[in-house]
């Protein structure tokens, strides 16, 4: 089971139906990602609830501050990327979730830090 992108697909669905809260499964993982949406503004708050994580979504204007979320390294197949290669999603717009040695960071924060790794999805 990929549990990335089941996260990612219940806070996007959860925009769809315009939700305030959403459940997701708890693990280290997700609880990071979680962490780095809430510090880049794509969520507004997340709390580990047991086996649960209810993250709380944020609108700015009745609009949903997360537009699309794109699954980049799947379980089928991972995709990899050294820092100099990062991608920079709609020029700069958007932010890619990167998997690294030094824990879970976006394109920036890797490419300042000078680490690579696997490019999990890309949200904007």
């Amino acid at each position: 089971m990929d549990k990335v992108g089941d996260l990612l697909i219940r806070i996007k669905n959860g925009y769809l139906a315009s939700k305030k809260e959403v459940l997701a499964p708890y693990s280290k993982l997700s609880t990071a990602i979680c962490g780095l949406l809430k510090a880049e503004g794509y969520i507004q708050n997340y709390e580990v609830d047991g086996r649960d994580i209810k993250i709380t979504l944020k609108y700015e204007n009745r609009q949903p501050v997360l537009t699309d979320v794109k699954r980049i390294s799947k379980p089928g197949r991972r995709i990899y990327s050294n820092s100099k290669m990062l991608p920079h999603v709609l020029d700069g717009l958007g932010v890619a979730i990167v998997s690294t040695p030094k824990g879970v960071m976006t394109d920036k924060h890797a490419r300042k830090e000078g680490v690579g790794g696997e490019i999990m999805a890309y949200i904007w």
